[in-house]
């Protein structure tokens, strides 16, 4: 005769209970901090794409005339609507930058989106052949925040809002 309350009957049951709650928690907290990531990947694509608009002139026989802020804009928020990112979120962000003193374009920075566009940017010239850094060359840099929320329930980090940043600079070509 087995007794009832001597077996090991109810523990698999209790066991699971325990388990489940924990291994659920940590897939979903996997798939929030994955989400992140992919936002995060993606506006610092839409920033590269900016700063690429940015940096080619638009065409020899038109005066060779640098792109327009609105167009700089443009190639970031399509972009990031590509990947269903939504631009109108933005958080404007704007770092101190060392300016070049050379011409042909004046070092000003357009802050009059949420996008930060600076022109003539000290950007350091790393040089593979040389054991340093090389010389210095100007660039455009191109920077803004972006608001994520995590959705991890039952956590003390459920919808937790921090700034992913994209901050990205290139070499200018003339």
């Amino acid at each position: 005769m087995r007794k009832l309350f001597t077996a090991d009957v109810g523990s698999e049951i209790a066991e699971a209970a325990l388990v489940l709650p924990l291994s659920f928690m940590i897939l979903l907290g996997i798939y929030w901090f994955g989400r992140a990531f992919n936002t995060y990947a993606t506006i610092n694509q839409a920033a590269r794409e900016g700063v690429r608009v940015a940096i080619v002139q638009n065409c020899a026989t038109c005066g060779n005339s640098p792109p327009t802020g609105p167009q700089i804009l443009a190639a970031v928020n399509s972009t990031l609507q590509a990947s269903s990112v939504d631009p109108n979120q933005i958080v404007s962000y704007s770092p101190v930058y060392t300016f070049c003193n050379q011409l042909p374009q004046p070092s000003n920075c357009d802050t009059t989106t949420a996008v930060t566009i600076c022109n003539n940017v000290l950007l350091q010239n790393i040089n593979p052949s040389a054991t340093g850094l090389g010389a210095p060359v100007c660039g455009i840099a191109i920077s803004f925040k972006y608001p994520y929320s995590f959705v991890v329930p039952f956590t003390s980090i459920n919808n937790t809002t921090i700034l992913l940043t994209a901050d990205v600079q290139m070499a200018r070509e003339f």
